[in-house]
C-alpha cells in the first residue's frame, strides 16, 4: 500500500467484513422484533427451504432480505464516515 492511498481504499475487506456483519446482526434483530410483534401472520409460508429462503413473501425470506439491506446500509456508513475521516486527517497536512 502506497502512503498516498485513501482510507477507504486501505480498509476495503475491513470496511466490506466489518459492515456486513455488523448490518446483518442488527438485521437479524429486526426479524426478530418483527416476528416477536407480528408472528408470521402475514406471511403464510415459512420459506426455511432452498431457494424459498431468499423469497421476500416468505418469512424467512424477508427476514434474510432485512439482513442483507442492514448489511449493505452499514457498508456504506462505514464508507462514509472513513472517507471523511480519511479528509478531516489529509486536510492537516
Amino acid at each position: 500500500m502506497s502512503a498516498g492511498e485513501s482510507m477507504v481504499s486501505k480498509s476495503f475487506w475491513s470496511i466490506l467484513i466489518g459492515g456486513m456483519l455488523t448490518g446483518m446482526g442488527n438485521g437479524s434483530v429486526f426479524g426478530a422484533a418483527v416476528m416477536c410483534m407480528m408472528g408470521r401472520g402475514g406471511f403464510p409460508l415459512w420459506g426455511g427451504d432452498g431457494g424459498s429462503a431468499y423469497n421476500p413473501a416468505t418469512f424467512t425470506g424477508f427476514i434474510d432480505w432485512a439482513m442483507i439491506v442492514f448489511g449493505f446500509a452499514f457498508v456504506g456508513i462505514l464508507v462514509v464516515g472513513l472517507g471523511r475521516h480519511d479528509r478531516l486527517e489529509n486536510a492537516t497536512k
